[in-house]
């Protein structure tokens, strides 16, 4: 491993290197019947969740499960409490302590939309002891904490870094619900590239003061990042070729996408290849947002937004500072590296906490300046107003910071 990579892992600032305290739960499995055969298969999924990364000789099996169902839109929630069999670590190298088998008890909710299963919550823990819910939370946030004045010490910009919403989650919570794995694949539709007129930029720009941005909106406990951010970039190209600035539909890309996972991620690419294919986006105000997988319901009769293409950018940060100067912001995706602790400020962390190759969220650039010599990044994030800077990130230009440059994308409406 390299001397940076052993630096940074022993800070635990490498992903997954800094695991939440085990959160120990009251009472055993003595006396649960046999399960339901409707939880079987959320169960299954969410085992699967829990060894995914885990080497193999600590991969746990599920030993009993019990639960219940509800409703919820057009989906199923399942909330289940099953023991976990976990045998003993034999190689140091890849376990920690203790090296003996245990039984974890774990609480799960499963959310299944037409077939597909999210992970909305886990919480795991050794059976037979009396550590609380709220005790457990107490102990990541405490852990959370020390993390952020990690990342603060190491940044190189003006970012803050501290407590936010979500100070009370794993990084692991965090990373499953909000984040989108599928973007570091790359295996969407392919894009021709676009055609740059010119390489020069103005010193600053902002889409926002020329009325080409919506309000920041909010994707909730799904993974919607990439609908939020080619919607955000159909709104400012609908807005410069014909006047008006409307709210468009994410929930219709969720709902009718049939190459994306909804709430598991997917790529802006595929989404502008969606919205071809059905003929365009409805509004927010006819088709709103919900944050879950539903049937879809798309209405031709109610599309206000069409596209004719899509087109794929440079990775040069000054032709896209051109390109967004002159043709309006553009969809980009990054490594989130830090954003859970993000209060404000201009965010410039170590390239390797913030690897181009990990991009795992979609977002919008809307502008591009300097403050206090340092260039930035205006970024539209989708995690509501009472993050960031009123929504609102930015992150250092020019340097390729957290893979900013690394898929940049437009809608092209003629």
């Amino acid at each position: 491993m390299a001397p940076w990579l052993q630096l940074l892992s022993l800070l635990g600032l490498l992903p997954g290197a800094a695991p939440a305290p085990s959160q120990p739960r009251a009472a055993g499995a003595r006396g649960w019947g046999p399960p339901p055969p409707e939880l079987l298969g959320p169960a299954r999924f969410a085992l699967e969740a829990y060894n995914r990364g885990r080497a193999a000789g600590r991969r746990a099996v599920l030993a009993a499960v019990r639960g219940r169902v509800r409703r919820a839109g057009h989906g199923t929630v399942y909330s289940l409490e099953a023991t976990l069999e976990e045998e003993p670590c034999r190689d140091p190298t890849v376990c920690q302590l203790p090296l003996t088998k245990q039984t974890l008890l774990c609480s799960f909710e499963v959310l299944d939309e037409l077939g597909k299963h999210v992970l909305l919550r886990r919480d795991c823990g050794p059976v037979d002891t009396k550590v609380t819910e709220t005790q457990w939370r107490m102990g990541v946030f405490a852990n959370n904490l020390m993390r952020a004045q990690k990342i603060q010490a190491l940044d190189r910009g003006t970012a803050q870094y501290g407590i936010t919403k979500f100070s009370d989650l794993t990084e692991e919570e965090f990373r499953t619900i909000y984040l989108n794995p599928f973007l570091r694949e790359d295996t969407g539709q392919r894009m021709l590239p676009a055609t740059f007129l010119s390489e020069l930029a103005p010193p600053a720009w902002d889409w926002r003061k020329e009325g080409a941005v919506t309000e920041v909106k909010d994707q909730g406990m799904c993974g919607s990042c990439w609908a939020f951010s080619v919607t955000g970039n159909v709104e400012g190209q609908w807005f410069l070729k014909r006047g008006a600035l409307l709210s468009l539909s994410e929930q219709e890309l969720l709902d009718c996408d049939e190459t994306d996972k909804a709430c598991l991620g997917g790529l802006p690419s595929n989404a502008y290849a969606a919205i071809k294919t059905l003929g365009g986006l409805e509004t927010e105000d006819d088709y709103s947002y919900q944050g879950h997988m539903q049937p879809c319901s798309f209405s031709s009769e109610k599309a206000k937004v069409y596209i004719n293409d899509s087109v794929a950018l440079s990775k040069n940060e000054k032709k896209l500072a051109a390109w967004l100067a002159t043709m309006g912001p553009i969809s980009v995706a990054i490594n989130a590296f830090g954003m859970q602790f993000y209060r404000h400020g201009i965010a410039h962390p170590l390239r390797p906490l913030c690897s181009p190759w990990l991009i795992d969220h979609a977002v919008l650039l809307v502008g591009y300046g300097n403050r206090s010599d340092i260039p930035f990044w205006a970024i539209k994030n989708s995690w509501g107003t009472n993050w960031g800077e009123k929504g609102y990130y930015y992150l250092h230009r020019g340097s390729g910071a957290c893979g900013v440059n690394t898929m940049a994308s437009s809608a092209v409406v003629d």
